[in-house]
C-alpha cells in the first residue's frame, strides 16, 4: 500500500535513531519483528508508552460507567471496577502484544459497557452480566476459529477499508474535540464551538496549546511530538490549576494535580464472578438478542479499529489484507470473555492504539510495554488522574488528522465508490458509532452496486453482511414487535 504520512515520519526518525544492533536486545527483535517492520527499541517503548498515556481514562471512564448501574438495589464498588478494568486491560493487551505481535492496545469496550449497564445490570445480577460478555466473547472466537471472521473482514473492498479508516480519524478527532470541551451542544444546534459558541475556561486553552504543540513538532519532523505534547500539557495542566485554583468540576474526569498517594491495593472483589443463568429471569430471546447486540457491536467495532490502524501502521497489504490477522482476532474475541472473567466488561482493541502507531510504533512490543502499564494501573491507579482528559483529548485529534491521508487513495469520481465510503466517513463521528458508519458503507455499497446491474461485484460475503446490517438497523421495531422490553 502507498506509505502514508506516519510512515514518512518514521522514515524521518530513522535518521535520528539508531537501528537495533546485536546483543542483548537481539532476541527482542527477531520475535517482534522490530528491524524488519523498520522500527526501533525506542519507538516501540515510546509508542507503547503514548498509547496508554492516551488510554489511560478507561481507568477512570469505565468504572465510573458501570458503578451507575442499578444492580439488584445496589451499586458497584469503585474501587472493584478499576482493578477489574486494568487487570483486564492488562491481560488481553499483553496477550495481543506477545501472541498476536502487532501494535494495538484493548481495554473495556464503552459500547459494550453502555449496554451492560443499562440493558442488561437492571435485570440481573452482575455475575450474570459478565456471564453475558463471556458468551459474546465465545461466539466472536468461534468465528475466528471457523475462519468466518478474517473472510469477512478480507471480502470488505479496499475502497470502503480506506474510508473506515478515515471515518475512524474523524472520529477520534470528534471524541476529542468533544471531550476536550473546543465541541459542544449549543442551543438550537447539535453542535457548536466550546459552550453556546464560544470557548471557555482554562482547561480548553491547554487542550489548545497541547494541541498546537504537537502540530508543530511533527512539522519539525520531532520525534516523539506526540508522547512529548502530553508531558508538556500535563506539567502545564498542573500548574495552570495549581495557580488558577479551579473547581474540579472544570476539569471532568481527571484532575491534573499531584495525588496525596501513589500506591494503592487493588480490590480483585469481582474477579472470577461469573454465572450464566440470566435467561431465568429475562427468557432465552432476551438472553439471545442482548448477546447479538454484543456480537455485532463488538465484531464490527473491533474490526474497523484493526483495519484503521493497521493500515496506518503501514501492515496492510495492497488489499488491505494484514497478515497474522487471525491471531489478532481470536485475541480480540477472547477479549470478551477475559472482560466478564475479570468483572470489567468485554474488552476490544482501543482506536488509541493509533497514537501508538503516531510516534512509530510497528509491533507487539509496543502493546507489551502497554499492557505492562496497565498492570502497573492495579497498584499506581492514584497515577491515572494526573494526565487530564483535555491532554489526551489533543493526542486524539493530532491522530485523526493523520489518518485523513487516506482520502487520497479514493476515487471520489467514481459514485459507487465515493457515496459508500461518504457515509462510512461521516455517520461515524455523526452517530458517535463505528459499527453505524461500517453498516452504513456496506447497505449503500450493494445496493449501488445492485442499481447498476452488478449484482455478484460485491460477492457473497457483502451480501451476507448487508443483511445482518439490516437487523442491526432494525433491532428496536423487531425487539418492540417479538415483545422484548
Amino acid at each position: 500500500m502507498t506509505q502514508i504520512s506516519t510512515q514518512q515520519q518514521t522514515a524521518d526518525d530513522d535518521r535520528s535513531e539508531p537501528p537495533i544492533r546485536p546483543g542483548a536486545a537481539a532476541w527482542l527483535d527477531r520475535y517482534f519483528l522490530i528491524s524488519a517492520r523498520g522500527s526501533t527499541l525506542a519507538r516501540e517503548v515510546r509508542g507503547g508508552l503514548t498509547t496508554f498515556m492516551a488510554m489511560a481514562y478507561i481507568l477512570l471512564l469505565n468504572p465510573l460507567l458501570l458503578s451507575g448501574a442499578d444492580v439488584e438495589g445496589h451499586r458497584l464498588s469503585q474501587a472493584g471496577l478499576v482493578t477489574a478494568t486494568a487487570l483486564a486491560a492488562a491481560v488481553s493487551t499483553l496477550l495481543m502484544g506477545l501472541f498476536g505481535k502487532v501494535p494495538l492496545a484493548l481495554a473495556a469496550g464503552l459500547s459494550v459497557s453502555g449496554v451492560l449497564a443499562t440493558q442488561v445490570a437492571p435485570h440481573m445480577t452482575w455475575p450474570q452480566a459478565m456471564g453475558m460478555c463471556v458468551m459474546y466473547g465465545a461466539v466472536i472466537v468461534l468465528l475466528v476459529v471457523s475462519g468466518l471472521r478474517e473472510v469477512i473482514m478480507n471480502a470488505i473492498p479496499l475502497p470502503l477499508k480506506h474510508g473506515i479508516t478515515i471515518g475512524i480519524g474523524m472520529f477520534i478527532a470528534l471524541i476529542g474535540l468533544v471531550n476536550a470541551g473546543f465541541v459542544g451542544r449549543g442551543e438550537g444546534s447539535p453542535v457548536t464551538l466550546g459552550v453556546d459558541g464560544r470557548l471557555s475556561g482554562w482547561p480548553v486553552l491547554v487542550f489548545s496549546v497541547t494541541l498546537l504543540l504537537i502540530f508543530m513538532l511533527q512539522a519539525r519532523n520531532i520525534p516523539g511530538a506526540i508522547l512529548i505534547g502530553i508531558v508538556t500539557g500535563t506539567v502545564m495542566a498542573i500548574a495552570v490549576n495549581a495557580a488558577a485554583g479551579l473547581d474540579a468540576k472544570a476539569w471532568g474526569l481527571t484532575v491534573p494535580a499531584l495525588p496525596d498517594k501513589v500506591v494503592s491495593a487493588p480490590d480483585f472483589g469481582l474477579f472470577g464472578q461469573v454465572e450464566f443463568g440470566g435467561w431465568t429471569r429475562i427468557g432465552a430471546m432476551g438472553v439471545g438478542m442482548i448477546v447479538f447486540t454484543l456480537v455485532l457491536a463488538g465484531f464490527f467495532d473491533a474490526m474497523a479499529t484493526i483495519i484503521g490502524v493497521g493500515t496506518e501502521a503501514g501492515l496492510a497489504d495492497a488489499e488491505g489484507r494484514m497478515p497474522g490477522l487471525s491471531k489478532a482476532l481470536f485475541i480480540d474475541g477472547a477479549g470478551g470473555a477475559i472482560g466478564g472473567i475479570s468483572g470489567a466488561s468485554g474488552q476490544t482493541v482501543f482506536v488509541e492504539s493509533a497514537t501508538g502507531v503516531g510516534e512509530g510504533a510497528r509491533t507487539g512490543l509496543s502493546s507489551v510495554v502497554t499492557g505492562l502499564l496497565f498492570a502497573a494501573g492495579l497498584f499506581f491507579t492514584p497515577l491515572a488522574r494526573i494526565v487530564p482528559g483535555q491532554v489526551a483529548a489533543a493526542a486524539l485529534v493530532v491522530i485523526g488528522a493523520m489518518m485523513m491521508g487516506n482520502a487520497r487513495h479514493v476515487d471520489w469520481g467514481d459514485r459507487s465508490v465515493a457515496i459508500p465510503v461518504f457515509l462510512t466517513v461521516a455517520l461515524m463521528p455523526f452517530t458517535y458509532s463505528i459499527t453505524a458508519g461500517v453498516g452504513a458503507g456496506v447497505i449503500a455499497y450493494t445496493a449501488i452496486k445492485a442499481a447498476q446491474g452488478r449484482f455478484r461485484e460485491p460477492g457473497v460475503f457483502m451480501w451476507i453482511l448487508t443483511a445482518l446490517f439490516f437487523t442491526y438497523f432494525a433491532l428496536n421495531p423487531v425487539e418492540s414487535w417479538l415483545g422484548v422490553k
